[in-house]
């Protein structure tokens, strides 16, 4: 799902975004609670009509930003109380509170509030937070009264380590619930911790029902995510290192504003089909990002959510074959870069 913090996808159009064949996108409670507020968004009839966007939306809690961007903070039982990182306000967020703002927003999948356990973090913490976001939970589903309208997943946390994701995945899967969100992966750990833990509850959660792996976007950890009963990933990462200069390929990462592309008159991904690979070259897009330039990070940007979106839909076509394990050696085969511990 590419990221739409604030009701946008940073330097794409929803023309374009469909063009790439994204069907569902990602909103932030926080950021939209935060600015341009809840008012604005119910009075242009919900997140849909105001970003015009038509299909579907995927709104976070907001947690993870308060727990990320917020100080300072206070985490009760009852919720937590944080100052806005833009004008310094205060606010206290509640399990029920960001339904109601996800209400507002008018998303098709929302997610409960969750305690976002830190890296690293001590046993005895994971497991109370673990335990907060189950009750958490609890008190979303009191106030979750349209579920023909919008699907709510419960969040899977527990640090890292085994036991207590072991224990948040039975807790959490044990509710009826269209999907199941796992969060606290991917904030610093070693891929190896994070395999680990996917491993982990694998077999726990329910086969039947979407597992949505929060805040990974890059194509290793997708791939190895998808080996463990992963469907749905987030990430801003296409975008952002888009905008910076790198292009996400089936050969690796390839930083366009290095001297060695200065003429190199190809495309960024000669196995891409995208419009930025089929009209133009890593020289031109080279010339742009050194020229700060906005249509470069553009089209790095609309490249790299092709070329992820692309990625999954191969991922789908190898399962439905069998062919999965395959389709990842050849993955593997044709990077420039490896994992070893994982190859």
């Amino acid at each position: 799902m590419p990221v739409g913090t604030q009701a946008t996808v940073k330097s794409m159009t929803p023309d374009e975004l469909k063009e790439i064949d994204a069907n569902i996108i990602l909103g932030n409670t926080y950021h939209l609670w935060m600015r341009p507020g809840m008012e604005v968004i119910a009075a242009a009839g919900g997140l849909h009509s105001f970003m015009n966007w038509e299909r579907p939306i995927l709104t976070d809690s907001g947690g993870f930003q308060v727990f990320s961007l917020a100080s300072p903070k206070d985490i009760s039982e009852q919720g937590v109380k944080f100052s806005s990182h833009i004008d310094g306000s205060s606010h206290f967020l509640t399990p029920e509170l960001s339904i109601e703002i996800q209400k507002t927003l008018g998303s098709d999948i929302m997610m409960q509030l969750d305690e976002c356990t830190p890296w690293p973090a001590t046993y005895e913490y994971s497991k109370s937070s673990l335990e907060r976001t189950t009750r958490w939970l609890e008190r979303a589903i009191d106030v979750w009264d349209k579920p023909e309208k919008q699907a709510l997943f419960g969040i899977v946390q527990g640090g890292m380590y085994t036991d207590l994701r072991e224990q948040s995945a039975r807790e959490i899967t044990s509710f009826d619930l269209p999907g199941f969100g796992i969060g606290g992966l991917s904030v610093g750990e070693p891929l190896e911790t994070m395999l680990e833990m996917l491993d982990a509850i694998r077999d726990i959660m329910p086969a039947e029902k979407p597992r949505y792996l929060m805040g990974v976007g890059t194509p290793t950890y997708m791939i190895e995510s998808i080996l463990r009963g992963v469907d749905m990933f987030d990430c801003v990462y296409p975008t952002r290192v888009g905008r910076n200069g790198t292009a996400i390929t089936s050969q690796g990462r390839v930083v366009i504003r290095n001297a060695v592309y200065a003429k190199d008159f190809s495309p960024i991904d000669p196995a891409c089909q995208c419009y930025v690979c089929k009209n133009y070259t890593r020289a031109y897009l080279r010339h742009l990002i050194k020229a700060n330039e906005i249509l470069g990070m553009r089209l790095l940007s609309w490249h790299n959510l092709y070329y992820l979106i692309d990625l999954m839909k191969q991922a789908r076509e190898a399962i439905k074959a069998d062919k999965f394990l395959d389709f990842r050696k050849e993955f593997y085969l044709n990077q420039s870069f490896v994992v070893d511990s994982i190859r």
